[in-house]
């Protein structure tokens, strides 16, 4: 069983950036790939981004490619979700989620293993 912890959610301007973190827990996480999801009332759980598990390939929703950048560090069990020129319509709980497979082109939230808890990211216009 696996853990994943988000944290870095918070009340921001459009325009500002945000840092989202997901730990995860034991010595299998360098072997999931990673995807960010979120959600705003109302809507599905829409895919945002995905890394593989060194890092080296990354994937992502067309509504953020250009402001957000996905990374991973294995050595701390973390990846990030750098948010940047956030717009009102990225306002949404932000949830991580990891699979043990190799793609990263896997939008379908059913097809991952482990979810974190969510974390909110509020931007005001």
């Amino acid at each position: 069983q696996a853990e994943l912890v988000e944290s870095g959610g918070g009340l921001v301007q459009a325009g500002d950036s945000l840092r989202l973190a997901c730990e995860g827990s034991g010595r299998a996480f360098s072997t999931w790939s990673v995807a960010w999801f979120r959600q705003a009332p109302g809507n599905e759980r829409d895919f945002v981004a995905a890394v593989n598990r060194v890092g080296a390939v990354t994937f992502y929703a067309d509504s953020v490619k250009g402001r957000f950048t996905i990374s991973r560090d294995n050595a701390k069990n973390t990846v990030y979700l750098q948010m940047n020129s956030l717009k009102s319509e990225d306002t949404a709980i932000y949830y991580c989620a990891a699979r043990n497979g190799y793609s990263v082109q896997i939008v379908i939230p059913d097809l991952y293993d482990y979810w974190g808890q969510g974390t909110q990211v509020t931007v005001l216009s």
